[in-house]
Parts: structure tokens; C-alpha cells; sequence
């Protein structure tokens, strides 16, 4: 079962990377983890919720503990679109730019239009698993403790659990 999950992971990062972004520009940073490492991210969760009084980290923790493997999606150093639109709250986009700052858990402001991308590419990744049957969740605290070990460098990240069992672990938690 785990080569099978392997191989779907690695056709969902193909599926994210292929997956349509403005003018063709890809700041996608993609990874598989698997083995030792889902251990690892599932330990990094657990502990930052506890250190940070932050809730659900320890259930989606124990997610992470049980799935075979996990899709990282990232946005790393996304450059603005350029269009000076203000979706992303400032008039330009170099006023954007110059507000980077690092937050809590992500880094931004970014260019809503790379938001945009980078959803794009987290919904094909998921329809491809969906479409192999593999058990999947999107999960914002994945990418925050993936951020905080390194095992991605983005300015903001998701991961994307799997497994495959007699009844999906993702739900009635």
C-alpha cells in the first residue's frame, strides 16, 4: 500500500506544478514527505499546539501520525502579479512589496493573484488523489509546522495528509 501511496503523491505534485498560474509564472515549492519525516511533522504539530495554546493541532497531529505520507504546498518568494489591482489591500504593487513582514505563522502581505495560483494548484493536487482513492485532507497547521522544522521554505504552506484505510481517518475526528 505504501509504494501506491508514494506514487500518488508524487502524481499530485505533478498535478500542482502542471496546474494553470498567472502568466505562467510558477513560485511553487513542492514536496513529498514520507516514512521517519511524517513522524516528525505529526511531533512539530502536536508540540506547537501545546506550546501555543493553539487549537486542533494535537488532532490533526495524530492525522498526520497515522497517514503514510504528506503533500507540502508553498509559495516561495512570490513576485506580485503586477497588475497594481489592491485585491491584496495596498494600492501598488510595490507598496505590497515592501510590507513584507513575517507574522505568527506565514509571512505577507502576497499578491492575492499568487493566492490564487497557489489554490488552484492545492485543489488539482487533491482531485488527483480523489481520483487514485486516496484518503486526503487539506490542512493549514501542516504547513505551519512544516515551516517551523524546514521541511519547507515558503512564505506560506499547506500539507496535504494521506492514507488509505478500510474508512478515512480525516473525518469524525
Amino acid at each position: 500500500m505504501q509504494e501506491a501511496i508514494n506514487t500518488v503523491a508524487k502524481m499530485m505534485a505533478l498535478a500542482a506544478r502542471t496546474a494553470p498560474k498567472a502568466i505562467g509564472k510558477d513560485y511553487l515549492e513542492i514536496k513529498v514527505i514520507e516514512g521517519d519525516n511524517v513522524a516528525k511533522l505529526a511531533a512539530e504539530m502536536i508540540r506547537y499546539g501545546e506550546e501555543s495554546g493553539r487549537p486542533n493541532y494535537d488532532r490533526d497531529g495524530a492525522n498526520v501520525k497515522d497517514s503514510q505520507a504528506v503533500l507540502l504546498l508553498g509559495l516561495k518568494n512570490p513576485v506580485p502579479l503586477g497588475l497594481n489591482c489592491g485585491a491584496c489591500g495596498f494600492e501598488t504593487c510595490s507598496e505590497m512589496s515592501n510590507n513584507l513582514k513575517a507574522g505568527l505563522e506565514f509571512s505577507g502581505p502576497l499578491c492575492t493573484w499568487r493566492i490564487v495560483d497557489f489554490g488552484i494548484a492545492l485543489g488539482s493536487a487533491v482531485k488527483t488523489a480523489s481520483l487514485f482513492n486516496v484518503d486526503n485532507r487539506i490542512m493549514y497547521r501542516i504547513g505551519v509546522a512544516a515551516l517551523r522544522t524546514k521541511m519547507i521554505e515558503s512564505e506560506i504552506a499547506i500539507g496535504v495528509p494521506l492514507a488509505a484505510t478500510g474508512k478515512s481517518i480525516f473525518f469524525d475526528r
